[in-house]
């Protein structure tokens, strides 16, 4: 689809389970095109590892490859060399605006939007936003999709299954309260 939104997923926005599940049940449902790096997975991975070191290496890979098996066009390549280019005071995200602009990402979805300021997005031509305003922004491009996306999702969760409120608590508890507020009354 032509139309899609296309956005950066940071890795902060992935290391979540919850979220990087439901920016995967998006994707899949054509709502938006998600890009990324095998740095950013590199570093999702890792920080999860670092956090939760009973956690399977293994297990986290094969998601990473489950990720960029079903992201549709999601890989960005070739970015590392505008990486030095690129004006950010955190140098550890530069590459994130590296390939958002090589991979033409009009938006980056962060929780560090303090790392992304917009006097230098701009410039650019990217915006940095929250997951839940691009949640939310999805949804009232494509209503049905998005909800079709999330309900797949839940039906989905299985090791444990989650009851309706305990999968909302869990978007919330993610931060995504306007989100859940709107699946709230769609599901």
């Amino acid at each position: 689809m032509p139309d899609l939104p296309i956005a950066m997923m940071d890795s902060c926005v992935l290391y979540p389970p919850i979220l990087r599940d439901l920016f995967l049940w998006l994707a899949v449902e054509k709502v938006f095109q998600p890009k990324w790096t095998e740095m950013i997975h590199s570093e999702w991975i890792e920080n999860l590892l670092e956090h939760r070191p009973e956690l399977n290496r293994a297990a986290l890979l094969r998601t990473r490859d489950l990720m960029n098996e079903h992201g549709g066009d999601c890989q960005v390549e070739g970015f590392e060399g505008l990486i030095d280019t690129v004006a950010l005071l955190d140098l550890d995200d530069r590459h994130v605006l590296a390939a958002a602009i090589a991979g033409g990402a009009p938006t980056i979805v962060t929780f560090n939007l303090r790392h992304f300021p917009a006097s230098v997005l701009s410039t650019h031509g990217i915006v940095a936003l929250a997951p839940d305003p691009f949640v939310c922004a999805l949804y009232s491009r494509h209503p049905e999709r998005t909800v079709a996306a999330a309900r797949q999702m839940h039906s989905a969760l299985k090791r444990p299954p989650k009851t309706r409120d305990e999968y909302l608590a869990g978007l919330r508890q993610n931060q995504l309260t306007h989100f859940a507020n709107i699946l709230a009354a769609e599901m």
